[in-house]
């Protein structure tokens, strides 16, 4: 009987997951994970972008949602992108979803407006495991350098907010410190 409490006890915990201690605690490295890339020279293919960024200042963005916020945020990193050219940054977009549907991943990216930031799909709602993405969070983005986190915003969708797109936007000056 002590084992059954001992397991529901570990079960409640995992589940109870805090929203702000969703994804790659700051100071901890991101694990490597590939994804179906849905726009760019690597449409179609599973890659691995942390595998390429390695020490190199990077935002990643996970989302279970498509929506006009993350549109906006995506826009602001991508102009991050080609105004750091040169520097190594790279930002991408990892949409969390059971399928991939890269046809529309691809429309709407190109309905944002995005023009270099790569989106794709990582087919598991929970994303990768070591990440370990909190089901009660709409976005989590990570920003990352020399292979540790510096920056983690974990958000639901409603605070994905125009200020808040300004802070994690200035955060990004942390990269290059």
């Amino acid at each position: 009987m002590r084992g059954l409490g001992l397991l529901i006890l570990c079960s409640l915990t995992v589940h109870s997951a805090d929203p702000a201690a969703s994804g790659v605690p700051v100071g901890k490295r991101p694990g490597p994970y590939s994804f179906l890339v849905a726009t760019g020279a690597e449409r179609g293919q599973q890659t691995c972008y942390i595998c390429e960024q390695a020490d190199k200042p990077t935002a990643l963005v996970f989302t279970r949602l498509l929506t006009k916020p993350v549109g906006e945020l995506l826009v602001q990193l991508d102009q991050e992108s080609v105004a750091r050219k040169g520097t190594g940054f790279k930002a991408w977009m990892t949409l969390l979803t059971n399928k991939a549907d890269l046809d529309h991943l691809a429309k709407w990216s190109q309905e944002n407006g995005l023009k270099n930031l790569p989106v794709g799909a990582f087919e598991d709602e929970d994303g990768p495991p070591s990440y370990k993405i909190s089901k009660d969070v709409d976005v989590t983005v990570l920003l990352f350098v020399k292979e540790k986190v510096v920056a983690n915003y974990s958000l639901k969708m409603d605070e994905l907010t125009k200020p808040k797109m300004q802070e994690i936007r200035k955060s990004i000056s942390k990269l290059f410190r």
